[in-house]
């Protein structure tokens, strides 16, 4: 069933994923972004860099949303109490609803790249 519900997910969010493709072409490194559509092996989704991605992935039974992207580095928040290690990668694993909305889709694209344009040290690729 998860597979059916995959393909389904994929025909509603791939477009967004193509455009925020072509949207960032000019703006990550040369080979990204990629867009990864491999809904027989249970997965598809989007890459803007190396350290930045979103994949929709089925185990078969659930849908799930995989985020990747690297922590800031720099972070007022991290205390002796609350250590936060700059620049470790993060990866976020979320259940996705089988009556998931566009908008819900939309925005977990616009929350990658939300972090994508807030890394520092990037205000000439980024949009200011």
């Amino acid at each position: 069933m998860s597979v059916e519900m995959l393909q389904q997910v994929r025909e509603r969010m791939m477009p967004m994923l193509r455009l925020v493709a072509d949207e960032y072409r000019s703006r990550v490194p040369e080979g990204y972004p990629i867009v990864v559509d491999a809904v027989d092996r249970g997965v598809f989704g989007l890459e803007i860099d190396p350290s930045y991605a979103i994949y929709i992935a089925s185990d078969g039974d659930q849908l799930f949303v995989d985020c990747y992207w690297r922590s800031s580095r720099y972070d007022a928040r991290s205390s002796a109490m609350r250590e936060i290690f700059s620049g470790s990668p993060i990866f976020d694993r979320r259940p996705l609803s089988l009556y998931v909305t566009d908008l819900q889709l939309r925005n977990m694209i616009a929350e990658l790249m939300s972090r994508h344009n807030a890394q520092p040290g990037l205000v000439h690729i980024s949009d200011s």
